[in-house]
């Protein structure tokens, strides 16, 4: 399976695992020295360091698979008249008029905070294939909202 990503995506999580790499030797010093103080079965300190060293390998391992499946992706040389993976999307709900500006990201990288969603979310997939003009329907908790897409960039001419 290919996940899109885009460049600085794969960058982030190269940058991730190199520092998960790095903590390994602080946590296994933290599990020797809570071994050494005793006791195991009622030692706080040991049970914490035990189950750190499991997130962290089990995340360094999550990471390590995932770039193997990663298409990566210059936003940049992106371009078109629909909606695709690193698009720059605004849309309007025709009930209320707001308007939304996000970026289509891979399930990796997309933060709603920072205007992105993930091309996997129920907007993303309602969006991926549409143009200007389009009207798509989303399930939302709210119940279904109405939107019309209005505009479509790619690269920095989306970064607004």
């Amino acid at each position: 399976m290919s996940i899109p990503i885009s460049r600085q995506g794969f960058q982030a999580l190269e940058a991730e695992l190199e520092q998960l790499k790095k903590e390994r030797p602080l946590v296994i010093q933290a599990i020797k020295e809570a071994r050494e103080e005793g006791d195991l079965r009622e030692n706080a300190g040991y049970d914490a360091a035990r189950e750190r060293q499991g997130l962290l390998e089990a995340r360094i391992n999550y990471i390590e698979t995932r770039m193997h499946e990663c298409n990566v992706i210059d936003l940049d040389k992106l371009s078109g008249d629909k909606v695709t993976f690193g698009a720059t999307v605004v849309v309007e709900d025709e009930d209320s008029g707001d308007q939304r500006r996000f970026t289509l990201l891979g399930p990796d990288e997309a933060d709603y905070s920072k205007g992105s969603i993930s091309t996997l979310s129920p907007m993303g997939k309602a969006l991926l294939g549409k143009e200007v003009g389009d009207e798509v329907v989303v399930d939302a908790p709210r119940g279904k909202i109405n939107y019309e897409i209005i505009e479509i960039t790619f690269g920095t001419q989306g970064a607004k």
